[in-house]
């Protein structure tokens, strides 16, 4: 959840929100004597058995979803008319989005839930949204999931979790934000488990289940991660938090999911970084590309521990102790925020969320794309928020950081091919890429360099690579670099992006390679956060090519380098509003010629994002 940019906005104009209960009907009741069946049935421990029971079967339940959220909903037909709307990215069809929540694939069915806003394009009393897919990649928009009803949520649902419980029982565990702003920590689960869309949630009477600890203020106690099982058994999940300034991930554990009980020391904590936001903690397997499920901790595993904060999503990578809750990072790195700590994406890119897919055997990760502009353009565009587009996340053959590439069903959306090879770049060479819509784009480029001793001499052991990337941008002209990719450009160039690269060496002869995002010509409008984004790239370009991969998606642009090592993730809203204007260009700005190996380019067709039938009917 993310808080700082909501204390900006007003809560004047937030509706009242209307209160709902249910009763305990003879329908919900055979549900639950079907779950008591099934549970009853499946291989498990005595006491995890009886505690699922007690808490499917046993306990009080209110409605989640406190009114149809339908009305006022529109889909813009003309890209003209909103011309930084996405083609396939997700985002909701109107109105505030933030943080991802809950993904999860259910019986066949991917869930995607997120912060929402129902009644404005700014922060204001936030709702779970919800969607659902096939393919990750078309959508069907739901209405909202869970919705302020209790006293232990009632002035917002905010980040949350989803856990897929023994008998196949999705639980979400989630923040709610009390009458007094105070946040604790919730449960909800489906009310129909026949249902594959999951359509109506329901919430434990009892909420809320976890209150802020001693020490730690009320409004800094948030966002339950995904729970796992050690191998006592014992369910465990983090939760982001500080105390006195101090960052943590507070360590819970339980029995039977309802009742949970804080360990006494913290999965992981740093000094003087402010609360930690959307922990999470999940194992990654050595020396695969696989994806393993939240419990997993026994083999050629690593443990990543990441959390947000300072704006960012920063992670480390160690090993993981369950007897004795001890979460070791690898090299001495923690999450302290300095800039040799690892972060998943050097942009614009917040309050991840991550699943283990096992259909697919692959971990998949979503992330919140803020807007850019101003809010008055948030409220006449009358939306705000974008989600990243899923990726794949795996840990790289050193096992010193993780990979992340866009979900191989991206593909489905690629149409036209326009392919390049062996061409040479020389100093100043702008080549347009012609045949491919340049405002919805799939492009990857891969560049070969000679004569490494021309670079240019630097130490960057100590260097900021944003930094380094303000002062050197794109028409800084090196020795190798910059060169790459002018995306969403005008044809007169006076408004383009550029994603380059350039190469370093030190005193030593040891190679540095930096990835940049240089938004400063990204538009010529006013009132619009142009920074530039730059991190170093884990490559010897002595002996590999530097890759690029470029999502470019209208108002978004992705960047994925040397083949998914670097991200970095830009948002532009160039003043060109006809599309069909914009451009695409392969540039060389520095004065030693590059190669481009080769190229591959794809117009993207639209994804599908509809709206439920049954939500259609109701409006």
């Amino acid at each position: 959840m993310k808080i700082v940019r909501h204390l900006l906005f007003s809560q004047n104009s937030i509706k009242a929100t209307k209160r709902t209960t249910i009763v305990f009907t003879p329908h919900h009741s055979l549900l639950l004597d079907n779950l008591k069946t099934y549970i009853m049935n499946k291989p498990l421990p005595s006491f995890l058995k009886l505690c699922f029971l007690v808490l499917v079967y046993h306990t009080p339940i209110s409605n989640a979803t406190g009114r149809s959220l339908i009305d006022g909903i529109l889909l813009p037909t003309q890209k003209n008319e909103q011309p930084y709307r996405t083609g396939y990215h997700f985002q909701p069809p109107s109105k505030w989005m933030n943080d991802p929540n809950g993904p999860m694939l259910y019986e066949g069915v991917y869930h995607f839930f997120y912060q929402h806003n129902p009644d404005a394009a700014i922060f204001g009393t936030i709702v779970w949204g919800h969607a659902v897919s096939y393919d990750l990649v078309n959508w069907i928009h739901l209405d909202p999931a869970i919705y302020p009803t209790q006293e232990a949520d009632i002035s917002s649902c905010w980040s949350g979790s989803a856990t897929i419980l023994p008998g196949n029982i999705p639980a979400m565990l989630y923040t709610g934000s009390d009458s007094n702003s105070r946040q604790v920590q919730d449960l909800a689960w489906p009310k129909n488990l026949s249902d594959p869309f999951l359509r109506e949630w329901v919430k434990y009477a009892g909420n809320p289940i976890i209150t802020p600890p001693a020490g730690v203020k009320d409004d800094c106690f948030r966002d339950p991660s995904t729970a796992w099982v050690g191998p006592d058994g014992v369910w465990r999940i983090v939760v982001g938090g500080d105390s006195n300034n101090n960052g943590m991930a507070f360590l819970y554990q339980s029995t039977d999911f309802v009742n949970w009980t804080r360990y006494e020391q913290p999965l992981a904590s740093a000094d003087a970084t402010g609360t930690w936001e959307c922990p999470e903690f999940f194992p990654v397997p050595l020396n695969s590309t696989n994806g393993l499920d939240t419990s997993a901790y026994s083999g050629n595993v690593k443990h990543v521990m990441k959390a947000g904060f300072s704006g960012h999503d920063w992670y480390t990578i160690g090993t993981y102790t369950p007897d004795g809750e001890n979460f070791l990072p690898q090299n001495g790195l923690k999450l302290s925020g300095s800039t040799l700590d690892l972060r998943y994406d050097y942009g614009q890119f917040y309050a991840s969320k991550s699943f283990f897919d096992d259909s697919k055997n692959r971990r998949v990760l979503w992330a919140w794309v803020p807007e850019t502009d101003s809010q008055e353009d948030d409220i006449e565009k009358g939306w705000a928020g974008l989600q990243s587009f899923p990726r794949a996340l795996w840990i790289d053959g050193s096992g010193k950081q993780l990979i992340q590439w866009p979900v191989e069903e991206i593909e489905s959306l690629r149409g036209n091919e326009i392919k390049l090879q062996n061409k040479k770049l020389t100093s100043g060479s702008v080549v347009e890429i012609q045949g491919v819509t340049a405002s919805q784009a799939d492009v990857t480029i891969s560049f070969k360099l000679e004569d490494l001793k021309e670079a240019e001499v630097l130490d960057t052991s100590s260097v900021d690579p944003q930094v380094l990337c303000t002062e050197r941008g794109a028409s800084s002209k090196g020795a190798f670099g910059p060169f790459g990719v002018l995306a969403m450009a005008s044809k007169d160039l006076k408004e383009q992006t550029a994603i380059f690269f350039r190469v370093f060496q030190n005193q030593n002869g040891r190679y540095s390679v930096l990835m940049c995002s240089d938004l400063s010509r990204s538009t010529v409008r006013s009132n619009i956060d142009t920074t530039s984004f730059g991190t170093f790239v884990d490559i010897d370009p002595r002996y590999n090519e530097i890759s690029l991969r470029n999502l470019i998606d209208h108002s978004i642009i992705e960047s994925f380098g040397a083949g998914g090592k670097s991200c970095i993730t830009s948002r532009i809203y160039p003043e060109f509003l006809n599309y069909e204007d914009a451009h695409l260009f392969a540039f060389n700005n520095g004065t030693q010629s590059v190669k481009i190996s080769q190229m591959s380019a794809w117009s993207m067709k639209n994804a599908e994002f509809v709206i439920d039938q049954i939500v259609k009917s109701a409006a």
